[in-house]
């Protein structure tokens, strides 16, 4: 075995269509483009989602639903989350550094914490959202419920 004698597998080179080149190669004559019309002359193009004159999918399709710009989206942390992470890792302050350095918020998100589960210590919280029932559980044990701008 040496390079002299190597080739690619059988079937997998394919020879590339000779367009234009006259009868002999098969794609002589109208060069594969068929008789007359847009498509047999030089800069044909045709506009994205063309299907011919039916009436395309993009505007068969009725519009649906709304976008709101002005919507808010919070990443939610729980109080058994808060528990867990208290417990494993004896935390008493969660603050957006903190959970950002723990990869639990990324950069720029926006924080609301949620009142599942139940909280068995004592815990500062940082977030930009509570709802009653976490920010009545936080405080019944002591802690505090900060919110941020």
């Amino acid at each position: 075995m040496d390079l002299s004698n190597l080739k690619p597998a059988k079937g997998s080179v394919k020879k590339s269509k000779r367009i234009g080149r006259g009868q002999g190669s098969g794609h002589g004559g109208t060069s594969t483009r068929g008789h007359k019309g847009a498509g047999s002359r030089s800069g044909n193009k045709t506009k994205r989602g063309f299907e011919g004159g039916q009436m395309p999918l993009q505007r068969r399709i009725p519009k649906r639903g709304f976008k709101n710009p002005f919507r808010v989206t919070y990443k939610t942390l729980n109080l058994d989350q808060i528990q867990s992470l208290a417990d494993k890792f004896s935390i008493q302050s969660f603050d957006l550094a903190m959970l950002e350095a723990n990869r639990i918020l990324k950069a720029g998100e926006k924080l609301k914490v949620l009142g599942r589960g139940e909280l068995h210590t004592k815990v500062e919280v940082w977030a930009h959202a509570f709802s009653e029932a976490a920010k009545t559980a936080i405080e019944a044990k002591g802690g505090t419920a900060n919110v941020l701008e």
